[in-house]
């Protein structure tokens, strides 16, 4: 495992724009922690609500390899829903492509990001919801926390450690050497959405079938009518 430094915060817009300030300075294998995020996002530039006893971070990477990035968000799901069950003594699982829920509600996203250039680096941004005890009105139905879960305070600390050490475990060990079949093995013991009905909305068209598997790009493969769709990226509502 790489050495890693850790660069907390009490506020930031996003850690995922603060890491790619420190990526043109040519760092990687940091970490940054922010307390608060005053301008929080998730897939489609979505708002992500990030006040304070939320575990907000970004692992900032220089891959040898930067394809296959999609792996990368699996290995955090992975690395997220273990160390909740670790800590936290929950049952998480993961919902494709980068949720980790418990029972339908959400309790972290993943946002992988690519960054071009000179050199070539990777962002990979964690938001957990750890110790919060209310959210706001419009994702309280559809949130979670481990506080609220479990009624007790989180050890946030030990928490953070474990999902990054344990992220860091499949980065070395399987990522950077092409071990893909092996991450999809492991992600498919934590995720849930598979063998499911669901609901696919794309930026296209909304579909109905059953998930039955991820591709070797990630994607999801949906039966539907009795054929095959790959979906490369949309919002998933899993009839659990």
């Amino acid at each position: 495992m790489p050495p890693y430094k850790i660069y907390r915060f009490k506020s930031l817009t996003s850690t995922q724009d603060k890491a790619k300030e420190f990526a043109k300075k040519g760092l990687s294998d940091i970490i940054i922690v922010a307390g608060i995020q005053t301008k929080g996002r998730g897939r489609f530039k979505r708002k992500w609500h990030s006040g304070k006893n939320g575990l907000w971070m970004s692992i900032l990477l220089k891959p040898k390899n930067i394809r296959n990035l999609q792996y990368l968000t699996f290995a955090a799901s992975i690395a997220v829903a273990k160390s909740i069950k670790k800590i936290a003594k929950i049952d998480a699982k993961i919902k494709w492509p980068n949720d980790v829920h418990y029972k339908g509600r959400k309790l972290c996203g993943i946002l992988t990001e690519g960054i071009f250039g000179k050199e070539n680096h990777v962002v990979v941004g964690i938001g957990l919801n750890a110790n919060q005890i209310k959210f706001p009105q419009e994702i309280k139905n559809i949130a979670a926390s481990l506080k609220i879960i479990k009624k007790k305070t989180i050890d946030m600390e030990k928490l953070m450690k474990t999902i990054i050490d344990g992220f860091f475990k499949i980065y070395c060990s399987q990522y950077d050497k092409n071990k893909f079949q092996n991450i999809l093995k492991i992600w498919g013991n934590y995720c849930d959405t598979i063998g499911k009905g669901v609901v696919v909305i794309t930026k296209t068209r909304k579909l109905r079938g059953e998930a039955i598997g991820v591709d070797e790009n990630c994607n999801l493969l949906l039966k539907a009518k009795n054929k095959i769709i790959k979906i490369v990226e949309g919002d998933l509502n899993v009839r659990y």
